[in-house]
């Protein structure tokens, strides 16, 4: 059994900013300790505890987005004349498709939110194909947290 070994790095030092005054860089010191080829790391023994929010992927709306997006670059490639078309194509409703063509059109932020699990909790794919405003920031309130 191999002992654990315990590597140190860092020390405390105070908040600086870069050169550019965009980005502020903090030291954080950290322990590591290796057990049975897990890393674990150790706070230090004053510091409160914490843990991000569970992220909570919803896989039916990233499934209506991935292919918002994906029908939306076949149709701006002009791999299919129209909506009409690509619906056959793809062998669903065209209401449907345009319907869910909408969620092409949310803002980058909401998106991200989305994919990373950081939208609303109740927040479902039905609520998304109601009619929003085109405006970006003006979406935002309804769909985040």
């Amino acid at each position: 059994m191999m002992k654990p070994i315990t590597i140190s790095v860092g020390t405390v030092g105070r908040p600086k900013l870069s050169r550019d005054g965009r980005t502020m860089i903090i030291s954080i010191p950290i322990s590591m300790r290796r057990t049975g080829g897990r890393k674990k790391v150790i706070t230090p023994a004053d510091a409160a505890p914490w843990s991000p929010p569970p992220a909570r992927v919803d896989n039916t709306i990233l499934k209506a987005l991935s292919r918002a997006h994906r029908w939306r670059g076949m149709l701006e490639s002009k791999l299919f004349a129209s909506v009409r078309d690509l619906a056959k194509a793809e062998k669903i409703n065209e209401a449907y498709l345009g319907c869910m063509l909408r969620l092409a059109l949310l803002s980058p932020k909401i998106t991200e939110a989305i994919l990373s699990g950081r939208q609303r909790e109740e927040l479902e794919l039905a609520e998304l194909l109601k009619p929003f405003p085109i405006d970006w920031e003006r979406q935002e309130a309804p769909f985040l947290k």
